[in-house]
């Protein structure tokens, strides 16, 4: 008996996700294995924030809150669109979610019909397109090559628009490549938006802590203030403030979208939890020195990968400019043979090889829509990261 829905058909688990607990298997087997599938940062949470939580369950901050958020969060992420993005949001503007990705997917369930187009950019986040498939719309994938720097231009993007198209996806800095976009760049694909009016744009920005070389970043609702009705402003505290299991992401838009969104949450997990919401409180309104200090040991091991790579012969790395990912150029080993004579016909067996021979977890390009690259979380101790490069390096020797 099939009673699984027909719109999962379509629909891939995470493949982040599927390449950790491929590492994890294996470690129950008593094999050695890195594990660089996951992006998360591998700091604790700081500790004015844990004491934050630990005082609102211990005061009685344990009940149901409204669906939107607690008055005080919402209020602290207007403070911080104001403070860091120079934009003006109020609480009403504002959502609360259990995560970035339930921010993203109730603000497709909110929108999306069956046959609308949404527009991603790839290399993109994975569960871009699927959640757009599982909701009942249409991928568009745009490839955006290493040598536009992993942007979407503007020729790109007017060539990718049709009257169904209903979202554009932007991620800044980029998950998988680390690419980042200038207020020059948005304010160029502003100008073929602006020519669009059916287009919403969603906005990714749970990076945006996370950039390297001095870059300076700036939102797209800052950038193009003209769009700023048709723009979805999404983030979260998971990255910046090592929270990944805290669960709560957030989003800033026009008042009918988060509405709706705040409706579909109402009606499905209710909330968020009570006590994580006191926690990001306590993230965006305390001290902020930890977020530069995690910015400077996620540049510092950036630096390490790129250097271990560049020496290793088959393989690229073009330097990420944020986020904490490698995206890894190994176009030169497809067709190639491993020692026990198996061909790389793509990159997912080259990241399935240096799973088992190499024993680092990656995830392969195809998994974000461009190939043949595959990813590494740099979100690790330079001591991990100098291991998995040394490990990447003598299984690629091996290929032939």
């Amino acid at each position: 008996m099939n009673y699984i829905s027909s719109r999962l058909a379509a629909v891939k688990p995470s493949a982040s996700m599927a390449a950790s607990q491929a590492a994890k298997s294996l470690r129950a087997k008593g094999v050695d294995v890195i594990d660089l599938g996951l992006g998360e940062p591998d700091f604790p949470t700081p500790s004015h924030i844990i004491e934050a939580a630990h005082a609102a369950a211990k005061g009685g901050q344990t009940l149901y809150t409204g669906a939107a958020g607690t008055p005080e969060v919402r209020a602290a992420i207007a403070g911080k669109f104001k403070r860091e993005n120079g934009l003006d949001y109020t609480p009403d503007d504002i959502v609360v979610a259990n995560g970035a990705k339930q921010i993203i997917f109730n603000a497709l369930m909110a929108t999306l019909e069956t046959g609308d187009e949404a527009i991603l950019p790839a290399p993109y986040f994975v569960s871009y397109p699927e959640m757009v498939k599982l909701l009942g719309g249409t991928p568009v994938i745009v490839e955006c090559p290493e040598s536009v720097g992993f942007r979407l231009t503007p020729e790109l993007l007017e060539k990718a628009i049709t009257p169904k198209t209903k979202w554009l996806f932007l991620n800044m800095p980029g998950n998988p490549s680390g690419a980042t976009y200038s207020e020059a760049d948005l304010r160029d694909l502003g100008q073929v938006l602006a020519r669009h009016p059916q287009v919403l744009v969603l906005s990714d920005e749970i990076y945006e802590h996370i950039l390297f070389g001095g870059r300076q970043f700036v939102s797209f609702a800052k950038a193009c203030p003209d769009l700023r009705d048709r723009a979805l402003i999404v983030n979260g505290v998971s990255k910046a403030y090592a929270m990944t299991g805290w669960r709560v992401g957030y989003a800033a838009g026009p008042a009918p979208l988060v509405k709706a969104m705040t409706t579909i949450q109402s009606q499905s997990v209710t909330s968020v939890c009570s006590i994580a919401q006191a926690a990001t409180v306590a993230a965006l309104n305390g001290p902020q020195d930890h977020v530069s200090q995690f910015c400077k040991a996620f540049e510092a091991r950036r630096d390490l990968v790129v250097e271990g790579i560049r020496r290793i012969n088959g393989l690229t790395l073009a330097p990420p400019e944020g986020a904490f990912y490698a995206y890894i150029g190994c176009g030169s080993l497809i067709g190639r043979k491993t020692p026990k004579g198996e061909r790389l016909s793509d990159d997912a067996a080259v990241a399935t090889y240096l799973l088992h021979e190499g024993r680092v977890a990656s995830v392969p390009g195809a998994a974000y829509g461009l190939s043949p690259y595959f990813r590494i979380s740099t979100a690790t101790s330079e001591e991990i990261l100098t291991d998995a490069v040394a490990r990447i390096n003598a299984a690629v020797a091996q290929v032939e």
